[in-house]
C-alpha cells in the first residue's frame, strides 16, 4: 500500500457502509425504501473486453475535467504460498518503481509533471489496485503508462530493487501495526479463526521474516500467474471521448498476452470448534481492549445484509443494546465498535471494547452477555430497521462523489461478480432485509456459536485479560543496530527489451488543454454578523455545510484546557426540547449527520444531508446551537471518554510527537501548544458550569462563518436562515491577536522515550509563517520538490526510494492568521534513526543550491495543471470556501495563485529556501527507544540531546 486503506470504498452506500453513522425515521416503514428506490442509486457504465480478456468499464462524468484510471488486479494475500506472506502488497510497491517505457521513477514521475492526484494503490486478501485522478488532457499517457505496468514492468525488477523495497514494506509494517496499540489484534484474531492452510489465516501486510525471504524468482512467478489480461479489469470514470478511449485502450493493451485461465477460489468460511480466548501484554496500550470474532459468510452472501444491520443496530446508537448496556449501565466503556466484515471467501463478525483503564475485561465479557440478551428479549423493531435503511440514500451519494470513488466501485463488482453494475442489487438486498432475517442471522451465527475472543492489556497488567486466556503467539521484533545491509536500487537493470509492435518508448502528447473553470462563489452577511459564503452544485443531491466559529482552544483558560473540546462533544447530546436519543433520531430520521468539534482556532458544525431535507436539518442544527441541553449524565460519560483518549495518547509515538512538537514550536504561553483535550489534571478540574460558560461567552454570530456546498441556489440558502439570524443574537467576542514566530526553542534533538519501540517517530521543524504573509505561498511552491510534492519530493526519493529507511515522509508549511509550522514528519526505522535524521539534514542544507531549472519545471507543471482537480468534491470547495470566509481572499485565489506559480523563478526558490528551509532553525524531535537510539543521536551536531515527556 502506498498511502490508503486497503480496503476501499466498496459499498459505501450498501451492507458493508453500515460501519458508518446510522441514520433513519421513527415513522412510515416504507419510506426509507421507497425513497432510496425511486432515487435510482446507480452508476452508469459501458462495458467490453478485448480479445486477450482485460475487462473495461467506462463510466461518464462530465462535471470536472479530469478522469480516474483505475487498473485492478484479482489478485491480494488470497493467492499467496505458505512462507510467502505479504508477497501480494510487497508485489503492489514494485508495480509503482519502474516499467520498461516509463523508466524509473515510472508512475510517480509522470504524476508530477501531469498534475495528478498521486499514484496509489492498495491491497486486499482478495485483490490489489492502482488508481488516481488526472486532468483529462493526460488520459493518453495513463492508458500508456498502465499498460507498460502490466505488460512492460517485469524485467525491470532487480535484486537491489526487491532489497529496498523490502525495507520499505517492513518500514509500513512497523508503523501500522508493530509501533501501533492494538496493532497485532487482526493478526492474533485471523490465526484463530482460520486453519493454517486457510487463505485468509495470514495478513495482507505478511510477516517480516516472510517478506525477507522473497526472491526475484518469486517475483516474477506471481507477475506471470496474476498480472495477465484475463485477470485485470481497467475502469476510467470522469470526462472523455469513450471512443477515443477505446482505440487507446486497444491500441496499447491489446497485444499483451492472456494468461493462464483463472480458477475461482472456493467460499470457505473460518472455523472455530471451540471459544478461543488469547492475551497479549501491548507495549503501546494503556487502556485494556476486548475483541470478539464470529466466522460468518462471504461478500455479498444473502446473509451479508442482515448481519450488517445487525451489527450497525447492536452497537451505533443511544438505542443499540451494546451501548445502553456497557457504555450507559455499567460504565465500562465510552464506546463499543461492532462490524461484519467481508470479503471474497468468507466473513467475520467483530466485536471491540476498548474499555476504561482497569477495567477487567471478564467485567466486559458479562456486559456483553448481558447485552446480547438483552437483543433476545427485545429484539430489533421495525421503527429500528428503518432507522437503519433511511441513510441509504445519503451514503449512497457520498460514495459516489468523485470520479475516484465510482472507478472503485465499478471495479469492485466487476471482479467479485462480473457485473460491475451490482450495485443495484445490493441496494436492493440492502433493502429488503427484514426484522425476522436479522433475528435470524444471530441466532445462526452468533447466539451460542463459538468464537475467538482477545484481550489486549498494558504490559504488566495482564490480570485484566480474560479469565482462562491463553498467551497470543505474538512476534515482536528487536532492535538491532545494523541487523540490515544496505541497500542500492539505483544502478539500471540490464535486459532484452519485451518486443512490442510499435514504439512504446515515445510518451504520448497532451491532448486539448482543460478549462478549469473556478466554481462561482456567493456571499452574504446576515444582520447578526454571520457571514456565508456558498457555492451552488447539482452533481449530487446532496447539501454540505458547516458553521466554523471562531475561538476553540484559542479561547479555553490555561487553568482548564479541554473545555472547548468537552463543549463541542455535548453540544449533540440532546437539546433543551429533546433528548439525546430523541436528537439522535431526529436527526437520522432526515439520513443526516451533523457533528461539532472544537479544534485549534474554532468550534466547528459540520452538516451533510439531502437537498430536500435542507430545511428540516438546518432546524435540528439551529436547536442545537440555541437551546443546548446540558445534560449532567452525558456530561460525565463525554469526560471520562476523553480521560481514557489523553491516558492512551501516553503511549503512542504518533500522539506523543504531535504533542511535543506543539510544545517546543508554539512556546508554552501560546495557545496552540496545548492539547485540546487537555490533561487529566485539567479535565478532571471541569464541571459543566465552564461548559455553560464557555459557550455563554464565545459563541457568537459576530465571530461565526458558514460555508454551503450543495443543490440549493443562493436564494433558498440565504431564506432558510432568517430563523438563525432572528434567533441568535450577537455578542463581543475578543479573540486572541494574531502571533508571529516569537522566540524560538533551541535547535537542539529532543528526545521523548517509547521502550521498545520499533519505529522512531521524527518531527523536524519551527514555527515559521502565517497563512497570510506574502511569502507563504512562495514559500509551499518552494516546499513541493522538498517534500510537498510525495514520490516526486526528495526527502521521499532519498530516505523511501533511495535507502528504504521509511514507510513515508512528508514536508510542509501551515498556518492561519497567526504563524503556524513548517514540519518534517517521518516514521523511521528504529536502528536507523540518526541515519535518517543525517540525511534530511544533508537535504536540507543542500536545497537551496542544488534546485534545478527541472526541478522548477516540475513544480509548476504540477501546480498549475492540478488546477484541474481543485474543485472535484465538495470537500475541496468546503475548504476554498473556508478559506475564503477567514481570510478575506477573493473567490477567485486559486487564479492568483497560479499567477504566483508561473512568474517565480530559480533565483527566487534559492532565496526562499534560504530563508525559511534552514534546518539550523529546526527543532529535532525523535520519539523513541532511547535505551538503544538516544546515545547515537548527539552525532547529528546539536549538542547533547534534551530528553522531554518524563
Amino acid at each position: 500500500m502506498k498511502t490508503i486503506p486497503s480496503k476501499l470504498l466498496l459499498a459505501a452506500c450498501i451492507a458493508s457502509a453500515f460501519a458508518s453513522t446510522a441514520l433513519a425515521p421513527a415513522q412510515a416503514a416504507t419510506k426509507p425504501a421507497a425513497s432510496a428506490a425511486k432515487a435510482g442509486l446507480k452508476v452508469d457504465f459501458q462495458k467490453f473486453t478485448l480479445p486477450n480478456g482485460l475487462d473495461v468499464v467506462f463510466h461518464i462524468d462530465r462535471s470536472d475535467p479530469v478522469v480516474a484510471v483505475n487498473l485492478t488486479a484479482h489478485v491480494g494475500s488470497s493467492r499467496e504460498k505458505a512462507g510467502r506472506t505479504g508477497f501480494a502488497h510487497l508485489f503492489e510497491h514494485l508495480l509503482f518503481l519502474e516499467s520498461e517505457n516509463l523508466g524509473k521513477g515510472g508512475l510517480d514521475k509522470m504524476t508530477a509533471r501531469i498534475g495528478g492526484s498521486g499514484a496509489n494503490g492498495s491491497t486486499s486478501q482478495d485483490r490489489t489496485n492502482y488508481l488516481q485522478t488526472v486532468p483529462k488532457d493526460a488520459l493518453e499517457k495513463m492508458i500508456w503508462a498502465e499498460a507498460d505496468k502490466l505488460g512492460w514492468f517485469i524485467n525491470t525488477v532487480t535484486d537491489p530493487v526487491l532489497a529496498k523495497e523490502k525495507q520499505v514494506v517492513k518500514n509500513e509494517k512497523r508503523q501500522g501495526v508493530d509501533n501501533a496499540p492494538y496493532g497485532h489484534t487482526r493478526y492474533v484474531i485471523n490465526k484463530a479463526l482460520y486453519p493454517e492452510n486457510h487463505p485468509y489465516n495470514w495478513q495482507v501486510i505478511g510477516s517480516l521474516e516472510d517478506l525477507q525471504n522473497a526472491t526475484l524468482d518469486d517475483v516474477k512467478e506471481f507477475y506471470r500467474l496474476w498480472y495477465v489480461p484475463n485477470n485485470v479489469t481497467l475502469v476510467i470514470a470522469g470526462d472523455f471521448d469513450p471512443a477515443q478511449a477505446r482505440k487507446w485502450v486497444e491500441k496499447y493493451f491489446s497485444e499483451i498476452k492472456r494468461g493462464a485461465p483463472m480458477q475461482a477460489m472456493a467460499k470457505r468460511p473460518g472455523v472455530v470448534k471451540q471459544t478461543v480466548k488469547l492475551a497479549h501484554e501491548d507495549n503501546f496500550a494503556k487502556l485494556p481492549e476486548l475483541t470478539m470474532a464470529w466466522p460468518t459468510v462471504e461478500d455479498l452472501h444473502p446473509d451479508s445484509y442482515a448481519l450488517e444491520v445487525l451489527a450497525e443496530y447492536l452497537s451505533d446508537t443511544k438505542r443499540a443494546p451494546f451501548y445502553q448496556v456497557l457504555v450507559e449501565d455499567d460504565k465500562l466503556a465510552p464506546a463499543v465498535q461492532m462490524g461484519n466484515q467481508t470479503a471474497e471467501l468468507a466473513g467475520q463478525f467483530m466485536l471491540k471494547v476498548r474499555a476504561f483503564e482497569g477495567k477487567p475485561l471478564d467485567d466486559v465479557a458479562a456486559s456483553v452477555d448481558k447485552a446480547f440478551a438483552r437483543f433476545e428479549k427485545e429484539a430489533i423493531s421495525e421503527r429500528d430497521l428503518n432507522r437503519i435503511k433511511a441513510g441509504l440514500e445519503t451514503r449512497f451519494y457520498d460514495s459516489v462523489s468523485s470520479v475516484l470513488g465510482k472507478s472503485a466501485l465499478l471495479a469492485e463488482y466487476n471482479y467479485l461478480t462480473g457485473n460491475p453494475g451490482h450495485i443495484e442489487e445490493g441496494i436492493r438486498k440492502t433493502l429488503a432485509v427484514t426484522t425476522a432475517d436479522v433475528r435470524r442471522v444471530y441466532d445462526t451465527y452468533i447466539k451460542g456459536k463459538p468464537y475467538v475472543a482477545t484481550s489486549f492489556v498494558p504490559r504488566g497488567k495482564l490480570e485484566l485479560a480474560l479469565s482462562g486466556s491463553g498467551k497470543a503467539d505474538v512476534v515482536e521484533e528487536k532492535v538491532v543496530q545494523g541487523a540490515e545491509n544496505a541497500v542500492d536500487p539505483s544502478a539500471n537493470a540490464e535486459y532484452a527489451k519485451t518486443p512490442s509492435s510499435f514504439d512504446r518508448s515515445k510518451e504520448p502528447p497532451y491532448g486539448p488543454a482543460p478549462v478549469v473553470k473556478v466554481p462561482q462563489v456567493w456571499s452574504a452577511s446576515l444582520a447578526n454578523g454571520m457571514r456565508v459564503v456558498g457555492i451552488e452544485n447539482k452533481e449530487v443531491p446532496l447539501v454540505q455545510f458547516e458553521i466554523a466559529i471562531d475561538g476553540g482552544l484559542l479561547l479555553d483558560k490555561p487553568e482548564k484546557v479541554g473545555v472547548a473540546n468537552l463543549m463541542a462533544r455535548l453540544m449533540t447530546q440532546g437539546t433543551a426540547k429533546k433528548t439525546p436519543q430523541e436528537l439522535e433520531e431526529a436527526i437520522q430520521q432526515l439520513g443526516a449527520s451533523i457533528n461539532v468539534a472544537a479544534r485549534s482556532e474554532d468550534v466547528r458544525i459540520s452538516v451533510t444531508t439531502l437537498a430536500r431535507n435542507y430545511a428540516a436539518t438546518l432546524d435540528l442544527v439551529e436547536e442545537i446551537l440555541l437551546q443546548p441541553r446540558w445534560d449532567e449524565k452525558e456530561f460525565a460519560l463525554i469526560k471520562q471518554s476523553v480521560l481514557s483518549q489523553i491516558r492512551q495518547q501516553e503511549a503512542d509515538p504518533n500522539a506523543l510527537a504531535s504533542i511535543h512538537f506543539n510544545q517546543l514550536v508554539y512556546g508554552k504561553d501560546d495557545p496552540r501548544s496545548r492539547n485540546i483535550l487537555g490533561t487529566a489534571a485539567s479535565v478532571n478540574a471541569i464541571t459543566i458550569d465552564d461548559l455553560k460558560a464557555y459557550y455563554s461567552a464565545n459563541l457568537s454570530p459576530s465571530v461565526a462563518r458558514m460555508q454551503v456546498v450543495g443543490a440549493l441556489p443562493k436564494a433558498a440558502i440565504s431564506a432558510s436562515l432568517a430563523e438563525l439570524n432572528r434567533d441568535w443574537k450577537a455578542k463581543p467576542v475578543t479573540l486572541p491577536a494574531a502571533s508571529s514566530a516569537a522566540a524560538r526553542a533551541p535547535s537542539k534533538v529532543y528526545f521523548v522515550d517509547v521502550p521498545d519501540a520499533k519505529q522512531s517517530v521524527l518531527r523536524i521543524g519551527y514555527r515559521a509563517l502565517a497563512a497570510t504573509d506574502p511569502d507563504f505561498y512562495p514559500a509551499t511552491v518552494t516546499n513541493y520538490i522538498l517534500g510537498g510534492g510525495g514520490f516526486a519530493s526528495r526527502l521521499t526519493q532519498q530516505l523511501r526510494e533511495g535507502k528504504g529507511y521509511t514507510y513515508g515522509i512528508n514536508s510542509g508549511f501551515s498556518g492561519s492568521q497567526s504563524a503556524g509550522p513548517f514540519t518534517i514528519a517521518s516514521g523511521v526505522r528504529s536502528n536507523v534513526t540518526l541515519e535518517s535524521a543525517q540525511l534530511v539534514k544533508q537535504v536540507l542544507q543542500a536545497y537551496p543550491s542544488t534546485y534545478s531549472a527541472a526541478d522548477l519545471e516540475t513544480t509548476k507543471n504540477f501546480l498549475i495543471k492540478s488546477n484541474a482537480r481543485a474543485f472535484e468534491t465538495s470537500a475541496a470547495k468546503l475548504g476554498m470556501l473556508d478559506n475564503i470566509s477567514k481570510y478575506g481572499w477573493r473567490a477567485d485565489y486559486v487564479k492568483d495563485r497560479e499567477g504566483i506559480v508561473k512568474t517565480m523563478t530559480l533565483p527566487q526558490i534559492q532565496s526562499l529556501s534560504q530563508k525559511y528551509l534552514d534546518p539550523s532553525k529546526m527543532v529535532w524531535l525523535v520519539v523513541g527507544d532511547a535505551k538503544t537510539q538516544l546515545p547515537r543521536m548527539q552525532e547529528l551536531g546539536f549538542d547533547q540531546p534534551v530528553v522531554i515527556g518524563k
